[in-house]
């Protein structure tokens, strides 16, 4: 039987009605296969090529509308894409008479009170919603999702690797165990490494066993260009600016700088330019500190704007699949960090069937487009960074020990145990660790012990009653930005933030007038004395197998023909520069420049063993300054030989880094500053977190053992 004729008769009027001509293949596969089994889906497919669809034609076919309770719940990264998708899922919905509820905190009280009243249907909401449900009224949880059959998780990419991800494993085999039955899970994902079979992907959605993974490789013709313009100043070079105008005026196009300052002076630069040239004026810029209205309306305009050209210049807020229409072009200024950004960003474009993505890329620093080109070159050979999941998150263990303990009337040892051990999101952590983390806890008054019960303890209710408890990522303390009575956005208070300075925001240049500290408050009025604005932004870590792909390049005479001229001639002059040391293993072999009183050492590795090899060398007391752009290392001379000895005999599984990592903690407790729950743990659990999620031992040892200095002849 065809996947159509296997779908119920008002999601196939649905089809009919919407005039498809067919359905797409990862459709056809999903609707087989879900329709077939209770198995755990994972659908992986290109930006645009019906995901969402695929996992609900057949969910809706199968469920059972007359059931009373919620029967599907959508998980989303972004309450903006559960707004997007709520209408496609609402309309679709129509068809068989079931309500749709968005459950976040922007959402209708009233359409979350007849949820309450009478539970069905589809529920769409981000796991801290969901979090705090479990916290604050987990009554709630048992009321609504107790006869669930199916849950859809939007962007599992987005999660993967992260606390956040962490903490929906943990949350999805909570709302398991209250179930009557068992849901199956379907996850879609347009960026996802088959490294490994999938492993660790079919672990994450808590049953391996009964978790299939459905790929349309159907590969999407991309058209990419890349172009080199050799930055002077921290503001962007205007040549690069006009050419990209020249290039995007008549075409629907999303601009990707790597930070909120170059998003503004983007929009802000190439409106000018447009204003100057008689253009048209929609150049809008969206990131998080834009007004949520703002945001709104610009996603809004492009969707609307079939007739209209535009040109938003963004963060990753719209890297994941909120749908804007449909856009020509995508532009990338400077290398994204992972070769997955890179794609899902190129996948915004070229969206109707059919239709090629199209790439500009530009490079205003030469280590920039070499990690641009080994980040397309490794896509190009169907690589995609493979999922690094936390074997031992502590840190998230101690925020769900304290959501379980403060979503319960009082807590025995044993039942809170039995609890975190019996979460998968835990499965490596011991009975022993936990108890010990408990006391900890005790210790320091986030938990009481009343009888033979566990509840909240004083210092704990500080943290637990506030909003920010729902979340596993630090949100910095965001300044309401205002001028005359309108707010124009929020910014990050920062030590750059002061009066008399300028700042972009909003497509437009603002001189900060006043800062009201109590009432979290920015006072602004457009500039016009030509000062030059603040730059916000923040630097992500970048793994090894980018920076051994930009190596292999310098040693390597391939020619480019989607690079310019200043580009291939930046990469021959590197070429030139890095040919003195006769490299021939790009995976091995590291370069080693002597000079007169600088020694320059090219490691080509990720970012984490970088931190790893600078820690050491500190330790040993080899000073140093890490160039991470250039995973290059700068030392005196005066310390060549004690350098080499070090690095080609040191076996990091013989040393003890317990003591200096706790020194580390002492006197730089920043350095913890990744794991927003870190800080509550006992010092040898932070210890733990430094050596896995801050650093990299294991792989700076392996690292070490496999390096070949070669010098300059």
């Amino acid at each position: 039987m065809s996947a159509f004729n296997l779908l119920s008769e008002p999601i196939r009027k649905y089809i009919r009605d919407q005039k498809w001509e067919s359905l797409r293949p990862i459709q056809e596969a999903a609707i087989q296969k879900i329709i077939a089994t209770d198995n755990n889906y994972v659908l992986i497919s290109r930006t645009a090529s019906g995901k969402t669809e695929a996992a609900f034609l057949p969910i809706l076919s199968k469920m059972n509308c007359k059931e009373k309770g919620v029967k599907v719940l959508y998980i989303s990264p972004l309450i903006a894409l559960i707004n997007d998708q709520f209408m496609r899922v609402e309309k679709l919905c129509e068809y068989l008479d079931v309500p749709v509820t968005k459950w976040h905190g922007e959402a209708s009280k009233g359409a979350k009170d007849r949820l309450i009243k009478a539970p069905e249907g589809i529920v769409l909401i981000t796991p801290e919603s969901l979090e705090a449900m479990f916290v604050n009224k987990p009554y709630q949880i048992h009321h609504l999702f107790s006869t669930l059959d199916y849950v859809v998780i939007d962007e599992i990419h987005s999660f993967l690797g992260s606390d956040r991800g962490i903490h929906l494993q943990s949350l999805l085999q909570r709302l398991q165990k209250v179930n009557t039955g068992k849901f199956s899970t379907v996850a879609l994902s347009a960026t996802v490494s088959d490294q490994n079979n999938y492993a660790e992907l079919k672990d994450f959605l808590g049953d391996p066993e009964h978790t299939k993974v459905i790929r349309d490789t159907t590969p999407k013709p991309i058209n990419a260009v890349f172009k080199y313009f050799e930055g002077q100043t921290k503001e962007l070079p205007l040549d690069l600016l006009k050419d990209l105008y020249i290039r995007t005026r008549d075409s629907k196009v999303l601009v990707f700088p790597n930070a909120r300052g170059k998003v503004e002076e983007v929009a802000v630069r190439l409106k000018k330019l447009s204003e100057r040239v008689g253009g048209h004026a929609n150049y809008f810029s969206h990131h998080s500190s834009v007004d949520k209205e703002v945001r709104e309306y610009v996603e809004f305009f492009a969707k609307k704007s079939t007739h209209e050209n535009f040109c938003i210049s963004c963060t990753s807020t719209l890297e994941l699949g909120i749908d804007i229409g449909n856009v020509d072009e995508v532009a990338q200024i400077d290398a994204t960090h992972s070769i997955a950004s890179l794609i899902q960003r190129v996948g915004r474009s070229g969206r109707r069937e059919g239709k090629a993505s199209n790439l500009f890329l530009y490079a205003t620093e030469r280590w920039s487009l070499l990690q641009s080109l080994a980040c397309w070159l490794l896509f190009k050979e169907q690589y995609i960074e493979p999922i690094a999941m936390s074997q031992k998150p502590y840190d998230v263990l101690v925020h769900q020990l304290l959501s379980v303990v403060k979503g319960s009337s009082g807590i025995t040892l044993d039942k809170l145990t039995e609890d975190l051990t019996g979460n998968a999101a835990f499965k490596n952590i011991s009975a022993e660790e936990v108890t010990e983390i408990i006391d900890h806890l005790t210790a320091i008054d986030f938990l009481e012990k009343l009888g033979p019960e566990y509840i909240i303890g004083i210092e704990g209710e500080k943290v637990v009653n506030t909003r920010d408890f729902y979340t596993l990522f630090h949100t910095p303390v965001f300044f309401r930005v205002v001028s005359q009575g309108v707010k124009i956005g929020e910014l990050p208070l920062s030590a750059q933030t002061r009066p008399d300075e300028n700042i972009y925001l909003s497509a437009r240049i603002w001189k900060i007038k006043d800062i009201d500290y109590e009432a979290k408050k920015i006072e602004v009025a457009p500039a016009k004395d030509g000062k030059k604005p603040l730059f916000f932004g923040d630097a992500a870590d970048t793994a090894s197998k980018i920076r051994e792909k930009m190596l292999e390049i310098l040693i390597s005479d391939q020619k480019y023909d989607f690079l310019d001229e200043p580009g291939d001639e930046m990469i021959r002059q590197m070429r030139k520069d890095f040919s003195i040391y006769g490299i021939r293993s790009h995976q091995t072999d590291r370069p080693l420049f002597s000079g007169n009183d600088k020694l320059k050492f090219y490691s080509f590795t990720g970012s984490k063993i970088n931190r790893t090899l600078s820690f050491i060398l500190n330790r040993v007391g080899i000073e140093n300054q890490l160039h991470e752009s250039e995973s290059k290392f700068e030392i005196d001379f005066s310390k060549k030989s004690e350098f080499i000895s070090v690095l080609k005999d040191v076996n990091l599984n013989t040393i003890n880094f317990d003591e200096a990592l706790t020194e580390l903690l002492d006197n730089f407790p920043d350095v913890l500053n990744f794991s927003k729950w870190g800080e509550f743990l006992p010092i040898k659990y932070q210890i733990e977190l430094l050596k896995h999620r801050y650093f990299d031992f294991e792989g700076c040892n392996e690292f070490l053992q496999n390096l070949n200095f070669i010098e300059n002849k």
